[in-house]
């Protein structure tokens, strides 16, 4: 029992630790919740939980060098990136129509649960993460055998959680204090970050595809 509550609680620690840094699930997160309230950082941490939990399954059973290789870098970064550009393109077409006003047709656009997942995958930093730091946890957490790895998974996406659902309470409460102008400038500069994001995966990917080639 010492021994899961170990790996539960160092879990939670390093997850938490990596959730502080701002990235797209983040700028998402605070878009999305200035909109449709608190709920929208648990819905994002639904599908990037799936996602996860699909991953450690993969990983435990043997994945691991598969995700390793240059090509699959390359193409997660490519096509991350230009999901990412889809998304902030969104972003800034909707600008001109954007209000703090209750928008029930509007606000059911988009699943955010599926959101939370295309996120993830966008991400090629998020497989490095897994092939590399959560590869080595998962080898370390299956000493006491599945339930080690299920006390790991349950101690990381509750960080997620716990910290996405703070955030998105956050902006929801800052609502009451900010204007339709502010909030156009928000949605904007959270739409500029998803660009730099997909700027930065995809110069990784082509830096990458030029030394494989």
């Amino acid at each position: 029992m010492t021994a899961l509550l170990a790996i539960f609680a160092t879990s939670f620690a390093v997850a938490l630790s990596g959730a502080l840094m701002p990235g797209p699930l983040f700028t998402v997160t605070v878009s999305e919740s200035s909109r449709r309230g608190p709920s929208a950082g648990p819905l994002l941490i639904v599908g990037h939980g799936i996602l996860e939990l699909a991953l450690v399954v993969a990983l435990v059973f043997g994945v691991g060098p598969l995700l390793k290789k240059e090509p699959v870098f390359i193409a997660t970064a490519l096509l991350g990136g230009s999901v990412l550009l889809w998304m902030a393109w969104g972003m800034l077409r909707s600008l001109p129509h954007l209000t703090l006003a209750v928008q029930p047709k509007r606000e059911a656009g988009r699943n955010l649960v599926v959101a939370g997942i295309l996120l993830s995958l966008a991400n090629p930093y998020w497989i490095i993460w897994w092939v590399s730091i959560g590869l080595g946890y998962i080898t370390q957490s299956l000493a006491p055998g599945m339930v080690g790895v299920a006390a790991f998974f349950v101690g990381h996406i509750l960080a997620d959680f716990a910290w996405y659902a703070i955030v998105a309470a956050a902006v929801w409460k800052g609502k009451r204090f900010m204007s339709d102008r502010a909030y156009r400038g928000l949605i904007a500069a959270c739409a500029i970050f998803l660009i730099f994001f997909a700027g930065m995966f995809g110069y990784a990917g082509l830096q990458k595809l030029v030394v494989l080639g």
